[in-house]
This record gives structure tokens, sequence and C-alpha cells, in this order.
């Protein structure tokens, strides 16, 4: 029986590429390690995903992807809204909800994303104006119309409202808080991760009221 896509070797360069990307970052991630973690060499590794600037950006690609998907589904949910400003409210916090779930289920992403912030992979800033910016642009103008619909938010910053919610929710899923002892409690900590969903729920609805 022949191997299934996901099976084979490219599909665990990739998969093997994203967890080293993440947890190393791209420049301390050379393309023997990557090989090396799959059990091939690096010919090989290349026949099947190029040179490493070529695996990164098909890694990022994927990863944009998946966040992607996951944000189209949300805002079409939030489109659907009623026009009051209390089904407004309740369905952009319900698609913080869905984006904050998305960094806990796939924590590779926003790890991935983490690292740029600190200029990993500084050469490839396209990555940036073909991925991000535009994924970042299309949310804050979907927001802007729901609320203008509802009346909420005039003078909010959608586009800054947009990146708080991408920045606390990549960090807390990735760092979680430290208590009053110095203990990490991260989001499997469950009374932790109500406490934090509830206070991005107040910052939230905080940004809209004061706008």
């Amino acid at each position: 029986m022949s191997a299934l896509p996901e099976d084979g070797p490219r599909e665990r360069i990739l998969a093997t590429a994203t967890r080293l990307f993440a947890e190393r970052g791209y420049d301390a991630t050379s393309t023997r390690a990557i090989g090396d973690a799959v059990g091939l060499n690096i010919a090989t590794v290349a026949y099947h995903v190029g040179a490493k600037p070529e695996l990164y950006r098909e890694v990022m690609r994927r990863a944009h992807l998946a966040q992607r998907g996951v944000v189209t589904e949300a805002l079409t949910r939030l489109h659907a809204c009623g026009p009051t400003p209390g089904e407004t409210r309740a369905a952009l916090l319900a698609f913080v909800d869905d984006y904050l779930s998305f960094c806990l289920n796939h924590p590779e992403v926003p790890a991935l994303w983490m690292r740029r912030w600190l200029a990993e992979g500084a050469d490839h800033s396209d990555i940036e104006s073909e991925f991000a910016g535009p994924l970042v642009a299309e949310v804050a103008a979907a927001v802007r119309t729901v609320l203008d619909r509802a009346g909420l938010g005039a003078g909010a910053d959608v586009e800054m409202l947009v990146f708080t919610i991408v920045w606390t929710s990549h960090s807390f899923g990735q760092a979680g808080v430290i208590d009053p002892a110095g203990t990490r409690r991260g989001p499997l900590d469950l009374p932790v991760l109500d406490r934090f969903r509830r206070h991005l729920h107040t910052v939230v609805t905080a940004v809209l009221d004061h706008g």
C-alpha cells in the first residue's frame, strides 16, 4: 500500500521544520538539523522542499493559511450578527474567543509569528507584506463595518484593537502568567485561562464603549 501524502517525506519535513522553526527560530535552525530530525540527508530535504529559505516560506505560508481559515470563518459569523449594540458586542467577543482558541490549539503558529517579532528571518520581510498585513487589514475593516452598523466605537482605533487581541492571545498561549509565588501558569490551568479570557473581553468591551 502506498503511503498517504501526509506520511510522505515532504510532509514529514514540513511538520518537523514547523516544530523546529517555532522552537528555535529561523536563524538557529539549520537544514541539517531538520534533516537529522526527519532521518534524511540535506540533499533529500532540498529535493523535496528546496533550500532553507523556500522551506521556511512554505512553513509560514501554511501557518498563515491555517490562521486565515479560522479568521475567515469567524469573520463570516461576525458579519452575520444582528445589528444591535448588544448583538454586535457578543459577536465580537465570540470572534475573540475563536481566535484565542485557534492560538491555544495550534501553538506552533503563534510561536512562529512571535519569532518573527524578534526579527528572526528578517531577510523574509515579504512574509509580513504578503500574509500578515493584508489579513490584519481585512479583519480591521470587517470589525469597523459591524461597529459602525451598531453605532459602537466611533473613535476606537480598530487596527490597534486587532493587534492587541493578537499580541495578548499569542503571548498568553506561549508564556501564560506568573503567579505571586513565581510559578508560571499557562492555558492548561483552566482557572487562569478563564481569568485571561474574561480580562480580554473586558479590554475589548472597554475600547468599544470608550470609543
